[in-house]
């Protein structure tokens, strides 16, 4: 915890901290009790502000919800049951979590979801579930709702046709590679991640949607690091460790698509905005400076490990 922390620390001043845990962050006591556990791991001298959230699971009622938000809970999770790591307990639909979701509206709670249908093909799960999300828009007119990690262009053109309560992460790794990285010369396990990553037309609406300027669109790094034994196992878990490369890869890739001017605001402006943070404080310097990214971090293998970036945290 004590190394995920730091690297993540030394790139952002906050991070939402996702609540699917063992056990899950699910009540008051787990929203404060990770706090204290992120806090005491915070590097001396960095100031870095962990985001906290609860995890939706079936039966939750009004009071938990409101419990969690007056221990400083900004969000809960919806994580459909089987979507990804750790949520076997989470909603089959909407209904089991009725009654925490108009909770959720009633406190001005954001919604975020982990947008996809177990049930559906792997390629598939994204865009199936967006019918979802709109029957939750629909039975919930003032909830606000991000969608996590968008990976597919029926995503981008559903958040962009939405309310303004609806908006969207996109992380640096969705932005970067399509299936044939993760596929095409061979098996790549450091680039399996949920929702998959896709093909090149998905990954170019995430580009323009990243670089229009929009503030529906902001960055989400969902990093999530795996010790690399276990992503090299036989059966590789979810999660790229993006931490340690995403700022420098954003910078490469937005300066290369003569986008730089908005990078700002894609990563460090909307999302405080959404959530109705304060606007971030003081500044990260970068330092145009080519350097080779080491094949493991932290005991885990990094996004980007063994290429070279054009930029480095200053």
């Amino acid at each position: 915890m004590a190394l995920y922390v730091a690297r993540e620390a030394a790139s952002f001043g906050r991070a939402v901290a996702m609540p699917n845990t063992l056990p899950p962050v699910a009540d008051a006591a787990g929203v404060a009790g990770y706090r204290r556990v992120l806090e005491a791991a915070v590097p001396r001298g960095l100031d870095f502000q962990p985001l906290m959230t609860f995890k939706l699971l079936p039966g939750m009622d009004a009071a938990t919800v409101r419990a969690c938000a007056a221990a400083g809970a900004i969000a809960g999770k919806y994580y459909p049951a089987g979507a990804t790591t750790n949520a076997a307990d989470g909603p089959r639909n909407p209904e089991e979590v009725a009654a925490a979701l108009g909770a959720m509206e009633e406190a001005g709670l954001v919604l975020s979801i982990h947008g996809e249908a177990p049930d559906a093909p792997a390629f598939d799960r994204e865009a199936r579930f967006l019918d979802t999300v709109a029957a939750i828009m629909a039975r919930w007119p003032r909830l606000r709702i991000a969608l996590e990690h968008l990976s597919s262009a029926a995503a981008v053109d559903f958040v962009a046709s939405g309310p303004e309560r609806l908006a969207a992460t996109i992380t640096a790794h969705h932005l970067l590679f399509t299936a044939d990285d993760f596929l095409g010369g061979g098996l790549n396990p450091h680039l399996f991640c949920k929702p998959i990553i896709k093909f090149a037309a998905d990954r170019d609406a995430l580009r323009k949607a990243a670089f229009s300027g929009s503030p529906k669109f902001f960055f989400g790094s969902d990093t999530a690091p795996h010790p690399r034994a276990a992503k090299e196992s036989g059966s590789a878990p979810g999660g790229i460790y993006s931490a340690p490369t995403a700022i420098s890869a954003l910078a490469g890739l937005f300066e290369r698509s003569d986008a730089l001017p908005a990078l700002e605001g894609f990563v460090a402006g909307f999302g405080a905005r959404f959530y109705g943070l304060e606007p971030p404080r003081g500044t990260l310097r970068l330092k145009r400076e080519p350097w080779r990214v080491p094949d493991e971090i932290d005991g885990a293998v990094p996004m980007c490990a063994g290429t070279v970036l054009d930029w480095r945290l200053a």
